[in-house]
């Protein structure tokens, strides 16, 4: 039932932005956290960001240039990437998790499709 949808994705050069927007929906409340994940070709998921409530944790290398937000009322999490650079390139997805922020994928449960980033140098 619950169901996460990515966009927002693109090509973009070194030093553009980007927002990626998640939609959630078969859930309608701030209890769970949203994470945001990126894995490039021959690397591990990385976390990247989540969001629970006022909560929120990023990783070192995205700290500082991404910010993850969320409009309760229309279930949308937002992850806006500023200064991007050739290694944030990446397919970002969104996953649904528990009760707590975490940027560990082994608890999250839902996933969505992933929106390719490809930053150009």
């Amino acid at each position: 039932q619950v169901q996460l949808v990515e966009s927002g994705g693109g090509l973009v050069q070194a030093g553009g932005s980007l927002r990626l927007s998640c939609e959630a929906s078969g859930f309608t409340s701030g209890y769970y956290a949203i994470g945001w994940f990126r894995q490039a070709p021959g690397k591990e998921r990385e976390g990247v960001s989540c969001i629970r409530r006022s909560t929120t944790d990023y990783a070192d290398s995205v700290k500082g240039r991404f910010t993850i937000s969320r409009d309760n009322s229309k279930n949308i999490i937002y992850l806006q990437m500023n200064s991007l650079k050739p290694e944030d390139t990446a397919v970002y997805y969104c996953a649904l998790g528990t009760n707590y922020c975490s940027r560990d994928a082994s608890l999250y449960t839902q996933w969505g499709q992933g929106t390719q980033v490809t930053v150009s140098s």
